[in-house]
């Protein structure tokens, strides 16, 4: 399937923008309660509450494109704990863990600070991409 190729850097911002749009929803729900959640109103000093500082802030950069490799590699790591700490001691498959959407952003960020941000990113513009 090569009709897709020529478009494929499109499609790689297209995929930051979504995913770290999806992974700041995190951060807004915890810090500013938009949408409101259990975790809304968070201790910022417990272990949820830095990761909801990390969704925050490198959310909003990965969707906009700035700084995009440093705050996916960080996303990244994140996720990665938080699989290891939460998930994975309560049982090794993903799907009985309640794993699989960590699993899944550590990997799609790891990808995204290994790619890069794509043609649509702030980065681009200032030309750090």
């Amino acid at each position: 399937m090569t009709f897709l190729k020529p478009h494929s850097a499109l499609i790689l911002s297209v995929f930051r923008i979504v995913v770290g749009a999806a992974f700041l929803q995190h951060g807004t729900s915890k810090y500013l309660s938009l949408p409101p959640t259990k975790m809304s109103g968070i201790d910022p000093f417990s272990m949820g509450g830095v990761a909801g500082m990390i969704e925050l802030v490198c959310g909003a950069l990965i969707v906009l494109g700035l700084l995009t490799r440093p705050a996916a590699f960080l996303a990244s790591g994140t996720m990665a704990a938080a699989y290891f700490i939460a998930h994975f001691p309560q049982n090794f498959y993903p799907i009985l863990n309640g794993g699989e959407l960590a699993l899944v952003y550590c990997f799609a960020f790891l990808y995204i600070s290994a790619a890069g941000p794509g043609p649509v990113s702030l980065d681009r513009m200032l030309g750090r991409a």
